[in-house]
């Protein structure tokens, strides 16, 4: 094997890792009064990592015995997470105030992203394992981040019991796999299954999938998610709902293709069972919330919902649907938590209920408008940019022949609409509540506008090019 080649394919996370080791010493010796300093050259990190996805790095092939894949789905997904773990750290120092935002916070992002790299690019089920270990062992430090927090520290904790749970059911599903197919490479796996599916291999596969499930917060692995969002502070919240969300569906499609392709009427049926439950789950229990973060977690949990439509498709159409439909969830949940970043009362104490948000159009017209684009792209509501995402995964099952699945997907996402129009009820037909503390962030009122701005009709636009990219992206599976 030629290292040198192998370390090529992996440069993003050789970029990744070494620079994290010199953000954490600098933050050893320097201490807290770095952490701004330390947050730009990490974004800095972000866009190196990303202008290396231009090369071998995007589409270098296998590295490292077959362990790692370099490819264009691996590139297009990272370049997603790169774009979401930067604007998280970001909009950090508006929300944490009097010192509390400590200079680990921007080195765990780093270390998270570099195991979300290895997530997106395994090729084996430990490299797998090893990448989302890493992930995980960065957000349970992250989820409790503000540690005098009693809801902070409920939330890490939280986090960390099921997720280590979680990770038990992941690693017995890959023992069970290696007993019974005698490797743990995706390809080696496919070849087994080939030859029909044993009970071992039956039982691996479901074990699998329920673990990688709760990664994505599917129901009914999603009991987690609210009481995480809710509690964490806001900017890991952006966090969480984005860049592993990209992650843990990316790693999802490539282990459900390329290592149980030939299982697929065995684990379509659980992804189909996954992705309806998760779009009236995600549905119905938002209708009742009060708090916005736990609304956007009930909304995340019922867009899963939608993405796996697109991979029961099994297509290379299905692929690049579901990839397309992560790229403009990503717009819509940055957006919709940049909003929510600005709810701050007169004494700059920020506020989540949305009953807070009622007369906001008179108060603070562009952000209402802002915050209702985001919704009304989340509920799927033409022109916006969420309702060609939607249309996508439903074409994609239909054109595979499951038209039944597509029908119940589009009757369960009127579901979804009530809540989303409810918020935007609220904020230009009730009564005025107190008004929220004006905006001085000029980066945050950016972010929000070119977010608007990518899922307005304007973002029609980019669609040839997001178009190609996705497809280049599923075609690198098939």
């Amino acid at each position: 094997m030629d290292y040198a080649a192998s370390l090529q394919m992996a440069l993003p996370e050789v970029i990744l890792s070494l620079g994290s080791l010199v953000l954490l010493m600098i933050a050893a010796y320097v201490g807290d009064k770095s952490t701004r300093a330390i947050g730009w050259l990490a974004v800095g990190l972000f866009a190196a990592a990303s202008l290396s996805l231009l090369g071998p790095a995007g589409h270098g092939g296998e590295a490292f015995y077959g362990l790692y894949r370099a490819d264009a789905f691996a590139a297009f997904a990272k370049l997603l997470i790169y774009i979401a773990a930067a604007v998280s750290i970001i909009i950090a120092p508006g929300f944490f105030k009097d010192g509390a935002l400590r200079a680990e916070y921007p080195v765990l992002i780093v270390l998270a992203a570099v195991g979300m790299g290895m997530m997106v690019s395994a090729a084996d089920l430990l490299t797998l394992y090893v990448g989302l270990e890493l992930n995980s062992l960065a957000a349970y430090v992250l989820a409790s981040f503000m540690r005098r927090d009693t809801r902070s520290a409920e939330a890490g904790l939280k986090y960390f019991v099921l997720g280590a749970l979680a990770s038990g059911i992941l690693l017995y599903g890959i023992t069970l796999l290696y007993g019974f197919s005698g490797t743990t490479m995706f390809e080696g796996i496919a070849v087994a299954m080939k030859d029909g599916l044993s009970n071992g291999e039956l039982f691996g596969l479901v074990f699998v999938l329920a673990g990688l499930a709760f990664k994505i917060s599917a129901v009914p692995f999603h009991m987690w998610t609210p009481d995480v969002y809710e509690g964490a502070p806001t900017p890991v919240t952006t966090f969480f709902a984005s860049a592993p969300k990209v992650a843990a569906i990316a790693l999802t499609v490539r282990v459900a293709v390329e290592a149980m392709g030939p299982g697929s009427d065995a684990w379509r049926q659980i992804v189909i069972f996954a992705a309806l439950a998760s779009i009236v789950l995600g549905a119905v229990a938002a209708i009742g919330q009060t708090n916005i973060k736990r609304l956007l977690a009930y909304s995340s949990i019922n867009n899963v919902g939608f993405a796996l439509i697109g991979l029961a498709a099994g297509t290379e159409e299905g692929v690049a649907s579901v990839m397309t439909y992560m790229a403009i969830y990503v717009a819509m949940t940055l957006g919709s938590f940049l909003c929510v970043l600005q709810m701050r009362d007169r004494d700059g104490n920020h506020v989540e209920t949305i009953s807070s948000l009622a007369g906001l159009s008179s108060t603070r017209p562009a952000l209402a408008a802002a915050l209702a684009t985001f919704m009304f792209s989340l509920a799927g509501i033409p022109p916006l940019l969420g309702f060609w995402a939607k249309f996508l995964v439903f074409d994609a099952a239909v054109a595979a022949g499951m038209w039944p699945l597509a029908a119940i997907g589009i009757a369960a996402s009127v579901i979804g609409a009530f809540y989303y129009l409810k918020i935007i009820k609220t904020m230009y037909f009730d009564e005025p509540a107190p008004a929220y503390a004006p905006s001085e962030s000029i980066v945050e009122n950016g972010l929000i506008a070119i977010s608007a701005l990518f899922v307005s009709p304007l973002g029609y636009f980019l669609i040839p090019a997001l178009g190609v990219a996705t497809m280049n992206a599923a075609r690198a599976l098939f």
